[in-house]
């Protein structure tokens, strides 16, 4: 066979060797472990836990309301039957009362918790208006409240008030006698003046008690229960 006569073969591409392969191969996988690792370090947007989310809501309460509030009010410790505690007290016009001023008398207390209110401004002025009747009885009547004398000395003027009015500053007789505690209003609670009203018998003992007093007709049945009460 001539030269002229013999076809060439296509000349095929060379293989590429093994060496050549495994570093083409360890190439993409390093770009596959930097893609991944990539991802990796995109922060996660985990959603809160139940646990957290409850911590947060307490967190949020106020102490005072979270927690239940506790009464720190004292049941009465005056009973009827007991001695009347002693007391000395100024009072409107100048000079002091005692309990001892009233002995062997009967003696009507009636706490007030303050002057030249609405409510009080009436309970004073029906005392007044039946004091000649209470000294028929022979009843003295006192009112007391924790107002100083000077604003005692101006309610008995403004509304002309005839029964001796005691000034109780510092509370020692509205607590001895059960009528200071704990009070509540508009869901405030606080501490002040319990309206309450004392008889006292001849004895020096409480004959009668009267708490939480609602005003109408109040200073009526007092008197009534001092004209039973023995002299």
């Amino acid at each position: 066979m001539s030269k002229k006569s013999r076809k060439k073969s296509p000349k095929t591409p060379p293989r590429p060797s093994l060496s050549a392969k495994s570093a083409k191969a360890k190439k993409t996988k390093s770009a596959k472990s930097r893609s991944a690792a990539a991802k990796s370090t995109k922060p996660a947007t985990a959603r809160p836990s139940h646990k957290a989310a409850s911590k947060r809501l307490k967190s949020s309460i106020p102490a005072a309301a979270s927690k239940p509030k506790t009464s720190t009010s004292k049941a009465p410790v005056l009973a009827e039957g007991a001695k009347a505690p002693a007391f000395h007290l100024p009072r409107d016009g100048g000079g002091r009362v005692s309990l001892a001023d009233f002995a062997g008398r009967k003696l009507v207390l009636f706490f007030y918790p303050r002057a030249d209110t609405p409510g009080c401004t009436r309970e004073s002025i029906d005392f007044t208006r039946l004091s000649s009747e209470f000294e028929d009885s022979g009843t003295a009547v006192l009112g007391i409240s924790a107002d100083a004398v000077a604003a005692q000395e101006k309610f008995r003027d403004k509304h002309k008030l005839s029964v001796p009015l005691l000034s109780d500053e510092k509370h020692e007789m509205l607590e001895a006698y059960g009528a200071w505690g704990e009070k509540s209003l508009y869901g405030r609670t606080f501490e002040g003046i319990i309206r309450t009203t004392i008889l006292v018998g001849t004895d020096g003992h409480v004959a009668r008690i009267w708490r939480h007093v609602k005003v109408d007709g109040h200073a009526d049945a007092v008197l009534a229960a001092a004209r039973t009460l023995g002299t």
